[in-house]
């Protein structure tokens, strides 16, 4: 069982959230602290292992009645749809959401083809908009004055993103739409907030070479890598009633990567 070391129990008691991507890494471990704290569920995923290992972890903590999965793509709006008729069907609410979905490879810029680009700005940036504006119609707007809290994972983008152009502009896109949304969707009583994560040791960062991210390691002031639990804890954070003067903002959890080092070399000029 992963706990939150933070908040107290009870303290989301029966407030249902959808975590995408979350069958493994961060949106996993948010999802245990959830159900910890007295939340319900609604992770979703491409993968169905994944999805139907985490809901036997889940399912043991909370008790099925508070744990729904269903694979989605959300690059693909009907996919979304039916994921959210079956949220509305079980549990009659969405209170928050957190998009954490996504997915990135590194290549230097001339590197990546047309369709690799496209590809991951379908789904960093358009797929969050299409989960964003479902649940956010469908749902939140209609709970006023409850309304939701809407929480959009994106990456450490301070300085531009060399190494991975196509999320960081995919990323760049999600933090404005987070603080044009905070803007138009605040009559809905409805907040939207961003937490911008630096390289977090998790299954996504696994899959990058290893010397990348001792790279990273060494260009970050506090010399180690993030950990899933510390993203998951500042994402219950935002959507605490602590944070519920926050809109519009994103938080940078990075370890003080953004304001020092040098993550790109830049060779010689000959």
């Amino acid at each position: 069982m992963i706990v939150s070391k933070t908040f107290a129990p009870g303290l989301f008691q029966d407030k249902v959230a959808l975590i995408t991507g979350g069958g493994t890494g961060i949106g996993r471990v948010t999802a245990h602290m959830l159900v910890h704290l007295g939340g319900k569920v609604a992770i979703c995923g491409r993968r169905p292992d994944k999805l139907e290992a985490a809901v036997a972890e889940l399912g043991a903590i909370a008790g099925p009645d508070k744990v729904f999965a269903q694979p989605c793509d959300i690059r693909e709006p009907e996919q979304i749809t039916a994921l959210v008729d079956g949220i509305l069907a079980k549990h009659g609410r969405i209170d928050f959401l957190v998009n954490n979905a996504g997915g990135q490879f590194p290549a230097p810029a001339e590197q990546i083809s047309a369709r690799g680009f496209e590809a991951v700005v379908r789904n960093n940036l358009l797929g969050t908009w299409n989960v964003t504006r479902e649940v956010a119609t469908r749902a939140m707007m209609k709970q006023k004055p409850q309304g939701g809290r809407i929480l959009n994972v994106i990456a450490q983008i301070f300085r531009g993103f060399p190494g991975m152009v196509h999320t960081g502009a995919a990323r760049a896109g999600v933090e404005n739409m987070t603080m044009t949304l905070a803007i138009e969707w605040v009559q809905y009583d409805i907040l939207v907030n961003a937490i911008a994560p630096g390289v977090i040791k998790s299954s996504g960062t696994d899959r990058y070479p290893p010397e990348l991210l001792e790279l990273q390691r060494t260009k970050t002031p506090l010399k180690r890598l993030g950990t899933e639990e510390e993203v998951a804890e500042n994402i219950l954070f935002m959507l605490s009633p602590a944070a519920a003067f926050m809109t519009g903002s994103t938080l940078y959890l990075d370890g003080g990567a953004r304001l020092w080092g040098e993550n790109w070399g830049i060779p010689e000029r000959k």
